[in-house]
């Protein structure tokens, strides 16, 4: 909502602009009126809407045409004030007023007007029968009131709907010719009911009108409130009310009766809750609020964030298969002005076999986001309602900043739960399908992913020490001239060779001595396609002689040619050296190191299924 609200009053000379100001101010009627008002501030605790006040008077004697369209300009809302008494000043406002305020103004956003018929105390007939056609021609019109300065009638009520129209206007909202709800707030107010459908059944049930209520109202809705409600909407729409819980089009009459019988302060209320501003665009400060990260520090979802993204799972999931289909999520994009997720998703994430995304891998997409750019994460929770919903002040509460990196190699502990892992080789050494077999996917189901659906990232979970961590695969550009600071700044680095191509290694050994020889980021070296025979490298030492020298692990074997889903133990290891960069090259060596590290992931893994079967009971 507007931080202030500044009044214009303009009118033909002698029709009382200056005393509806002072008496205003003052609450009696002024004995001596000077030509002009000087600007006044009525401050927020005093106004019905807490919002600061200005009040600017316009006098012909005065001011210049210049002074006039300047304030004009600048005026959030503009009373043309004539008297009732005086036919000629009423006439006025269409020949001249309405048409000069019009032509001062963007025609795509009109500045509302008030029509004010004062001194209402010389007359005994009312001037609405002349005023009405007037409102009906021209849309801008919010409202007309008759006041008397004299009498101090309606002179409070006057500046209170002059705020209003401002504060909540009824143009953006309503369309007075067609007598229906513009497109814009038709639309606003459907991703408000989906939003608020939690169940996503298409129907608001009791528990869900309450929360609604409570939610934009502060104030819980009465049974006999909420039965009242539903009464309304079933006398006027046959098919508004559904097993007892209002649908869409129930919830959209009940807006448009609002609307109509002036009470559109109710549905700005429920629109400026959801985060719309005043074009009915989502505000960018409910979209992307603040929110610090120091340098060296990632950022990572929490577990309340967790919970939210799984009840939003799960209200789309309608088959309970643990998987979106393509229908399905496109129902849970449907509050979102655009498709976020695009068909190369699908090949950074699990699917199952259908390549529909599973829990595991919708979980991890979002992980994913937060990761690399949480920006996009904060306004896609925005869209979903997770402040709203979650009951948090914006989203930037479900967002974890992780310390510092260099502090946690001091002490030789972390508590982030995502590790970037960045993944090198030539072309054709097996990057590719080292990233998909990550996400169990064999050679043949590799084979079916067209060429512009493939990703350069994989993300997915790892189990070490019996904790969940999410390992985030990136496959980096072979180019050695030149590598970006974001190329080298990970968490572990993946040297990939191809076991049966003898030039592949040389390059994971230049990458290796240029870049990371003297930093303290722990390497490993994939010897991929090792179903394939082995081949004599072309370089002066043999890959193991390497890692001998350099004191990493020796090079792990790995291949996707398999029949079943490939091996994800390489993966625990990358992870473990992620989670613990400190760990010596002797524990490295030890199979011991390695065996508590499958245990636990072995025990993570039962327990897992165990709970992703008790899961599936409860639903």
């Amino acid at each position: 909502m507007r931080k202030d609200v500044r009044i214009l009053l303009v009118g033909e000379p002698k029709v009382g602009k200056t005393s509806l100001i002072m008496t205003l101010v003052s609450e009696e009627f002024p004995a001596v009126v000077p030509y002009r008002a000087e600007e006044i501030t009525i401050p927020a605790d005093v106004t019905p809407e807490r919002v600061p006040t200005h009040i600017v008077d316009y006098s012909e004697a005065e001011q210049t045409d210049e002074q006039l369209y300047q304030e004009i300009s600048k005026a959030n809302v503009i009373c043309i004030v004539y008297s009732v008494n005086n036919k000629k000043s009423i006439e006025k406002v269409t020949s001249h007023w309405i048409p000069l305020i019009n032509e001062r103004t963007d025609k795509d956003s009109r500045v509302p007007l008030i029509l004010v018929g004062n001194k209402s105390d010389l007359v005994e007939h009312s001037s609405m029968e002349t005023v009405l056609p007037i409102m009906n021609k021209y849309t801008e019109i919010e409202t007309c009131v008759e006041c008397s300065a004299k009498n101090l009638k309606n002179i409070s009520e006057l500046f209170y709907y002059a705020q209003k129209a401002v504060l909540h206007p009824t143009g953006p909202l309503y369309c007075p010719e067609k007598k229906e709800m513009r497109s814009a707030c038709v639309r606003a107010l459907t991703r408000v009911f989906k939003v608020s459908d939690l169940d996503n059944d298409g129907i608001l049930n009791d528990y869900e009108l309450t929360f609604f209520q409570r939610t934009c109202f502060n104030t819980p809705l009465a049974p006999q409130a909420l039965e009242d409600v539903k009464n309304v909407v079933r006398k006027n729409l046959t098919d508004g009310v559904c097993d007892n819980g209002l649908t869409l089009k129930g919830f959209l009459f009940l807006h448009t009766l609002f609307i109509q019988r002036g009470r559109h302060e109710t549905t700005w209320a429920v629109l400026r809750r959801f985060g719309y501003d005043d074009d009915l665009e989502l505000h960018q400060d409910y979209l992307f609020p603040p929110l610090k990260i120091p340098p060296d520090c990632t950022t990572e979802l929490n577990h309340n964030a967790y919970l939210f993204l799984q009840s939003v799972f799960d209200k789309h999931d309608k088959d309970r298969d643990c998987a979106l289909s393509p229908e399905e999520l496109m129902d849970l994009f449907d509050v979102f002005p655009f498709v976020p997720w695009g068909l190369d998703v699908n090949s950074t994430v699990c699917t199952n076999d259908q390549g529909w995304i599973t829990y595991q891998g919708y979980l991890s997409q979002w992980t994913l986001t937060t990761y690399l750019d949480v920006q996009r994460c904060l306004e896609y929770l925005g869209y979903l309602g997770y402040s709203i919903i979650a009951e948090q002040e914006s989203q930037a509460s479900a967002i974890i900043v992780t310390r510092d990196k260099k502090l946690d190699l001091q002490k030789k502990q972390t508590q982030r739960n995502v590790f970037r892992c960045h993944v090198f080789g030539i072309t054709g050494s097996g990057k590719t399908g080292f990233l998909q077999g990550f996400l169990g996917r064999n050679l043949v189901r590799q084979r079916t992913i067209k060429e512009e659906h493939k990703s350069y990232y994989a993300i997915s979970t790892a189990h070490v020490y019996g904790q969940e961590k999410y390992l985030l695969l990136h496959e980096i550009f072979p180019d050695f001239d030149f590598l970006s600071e974001t190329e080298l700044s990970c968490d572990i680095v993946c040297l990939i060779y191809d076991v049966s191509n003898p030039c592949s290694f040389e390059y994971c050994a230049r990458i290796f001595k240029q870049y990371f020889m003297d930093s303290k980021t722990p390497c490993m070296l994939v010897a991929a396609k090792s179903d394939l025979p082995e081949t004599k490298q072309q370089y002066r030492m043999t890959p193991l002689e390497f890692c001998r020298k350099h004191k990493m692990p020796p090079p792990q074997t790995y291949t996707c040619n398999t029949a079943a889903a490939p091996s994800k133990d390489i993966f625990i290891k990358l992870t473990t050296m992620a989670v613990y960069p400190h760990i010596t090259h002797a524990d490295l060596k030890s199979s011991m190191f390695w065996l508590r590290a499958s245990v636990g992931a072995t025990v993570c893994a039962v327990l897992g299924f165990a709970m992703y079967r008790a899961l599936l009971k409860s639903r």
